[in-house]
């Protein structure tokens, strides 16, 4: 037996979450939403009572809206009614209270939220494609959030974007892949908050956090006021250049911590353990990543119980010089999340290509990889990474350099670099990490090396063994 026994922690946990766990308080049960609607049967609660209304016996609708059917449904007004966008002619609703119209739709309210660093606070303007489904807390904020301005009011309504965070466009993606799947549209729930942290580990203890935390509160009203539960699809963390500790494992321990405080959170609320989707941030040439790049690599084989998902480098999404996503960066890095998420949630696995080991072979270096698929050099060089595909060796003191790179023929899951003659010295090998500026939209650190699915190898930089 322990000498002592943690105030809180997991006493059953299933593929899906946490079933039960324990604080202060007591055990902290998750029922499953057949348990649930169970319970509500056996108590006979009474359905809402459904009241045809006339279209002028509808409140504060704006003028000019083509719609029909309005009927009341407890507290709601529902209508079928033909919108701007691509929600287009379906069922909506509205508050007799008041608010924003937003989509009917059938499930639970699912989340997407974000937490970050300054860099993570920037939106493209103007709605989603499908504006009614996409939709933030009521409080006039919008999709960004406090950006550590104060603190986020409660509120239980919800109303569209007028901006589109990385959070924003992924919900507006997979609604785009559900429709042209026919699928059910469901609505989201999106807010990413951020603030000015030194710290990884300032971070989870900042006002962004508590800001992420009234969300989650605002997430469950809201899903109450509709009638329906909370289900936070993912959280998506953007913090990486902000850390200022110089230090790989402050910035990885402050992390893993960050996302245990965010678990723990949301288990005390009866929320699933979450999906972390992140990119692997390559800065840029001039804006260096630090030991952030070893904090960030480390993380990305070894994160505990974690559900964290590395997407893609982001050296694969078009970024200023500044290291800030352009707009049509965003879309590339909600598209590329919302790849990995959608395979995540079928198989339990998203990979990119990591690079784990480098061996000295004679004049060759074999990079020992793990992946998903066989692995290749693009020919067509997207990034502009050059012919050494973004490979670089640092420390040589012999002279030796890189003649070749090429994935093995009878191992596709390992790169070899061909070099004039054996590297000397304490040698590094690094990749997407020291590439010279490129052209076009792309200035990170980048690579060429891909897996036959398309995911970009994630940046390393590893010491050289064997000789």
């Amino acid at each position: 037996m322990p000498d002592s026994i943690p105030t809180q922690g997991v006493i059953i946990r299933a593929e899906n979450g946490d079933v039960i766990r324990y604080d202060e308080t007591g055990l902290i049960l998750r029922l499953s939403d057949k348990v649930i609607a169970d319970i509500a049967a056996r108590l006979k609660l009474t359905p809402q009572a459904v009241t045809a209304a006339p279209v002028d016996a509808i409140p504060d609708l704006p003028d000019g809206i083509d719609l029909w059917s309005p009927r009341r449904i407890g507290d709601w007004l529902h209508f079928q009614a033909n919108l701007p966008g691509a929600d287009s002619a379906r069922g909506y609703r509205r508050h007799i209270d008041g608010g924003a119209i937003v989509a009917e739709a059938q499930g639970p309210l699912l989340a997407i939220l974000g937490l970050g660093g300054a860099r993570a606070g920037l939106g493209s303007p103007g709605p989603a494609r499908f504006r009614w489904h996409v939709l933030g807390p009521a409080d006039d904020i919008g999709a960004v959030g406090m950006g550590a301005e104060g603190e986020a009011p409660e509120t239980p309504g919800l109303e569209p974007l007028r901006e589109l965070t990385v959070e924003a466009a992924l919900a507006d993606t997979l609604l785009a892949r559900r429709r042209q799947a026919h699928l059910p549209l469901p609505l989201f729930f999106t807010r990413v908050e951020t603030d000015t942290s030194p710290a990884a580990s300032a971070l989870g203890t900042g006002l962004a956090m508590a800001n992420f935390d009234r969300a989650l509160a605002n997430l469950q009203a809201a899903a109450s006021r509709l009638g329906t539960t909370a289900q936070v699809l993912a959280v998506v963390l953007d913090y990486t250049l902000e850390d200022l500790t110089g230090d790989a494992t402050a910035y990885r321990d402050g992390m893993l911590a960050l996302m245990e405080r965010i678990t723990r959170g949301m288990a005390r609320l009866g929320l699933a353990r979450p999906i972390f989707l992140a990119a692997f941030d390559c800065g840029t040439h001039t804006v260096t990543q630090g030991p952030a790049l070893d904090g960030q690599w480390e993380l990305s084989w070894n994160h505990g119980d974690h559900q964290l998902v590395f997407a893609a480098p982001s050296y694969a999404f078009e970024i200023d010089d500044t290291g800030r996503l352009t707009d049509r960066g965003r879309l590339q890095k909600a598209d590329a999340l919302a790849d990995a998420l959608l395979a995540f949630q079928t198989n339990n696995r998203w990979l990119c290509p990591t690079i784990q080991l480098a061996e000295a072979k004679g004049t060759d270096i074999r990079l020992i990889c793990e992946a998903m698929d066989p692995m290749e050099i693009a020919k067509d060089d997207p990034f502009d990474a050059g012919r050494l595909a973004g490979f670089a060796l640092d420390g040589v003191t012999n002279g030796a350099t890189i003649k070749k790179v090429e994935v093995d023929k009878s191992d596709p899951k390992v790169a070899v670099l061909r070099l004039s003659k054996p590297a000397e010295g304490a040698v590094f090998v690094t990749y997407a990490h020291a590439a010279s500026p490129g052209k076009g939209p792309y200035p990170a650190n980048r690579g060429a090396l891909r897996d036959a699915q398309g995911r970009w190898a994630l940046p390393a930089r590893l010491k050289l063994t064997g000789g």
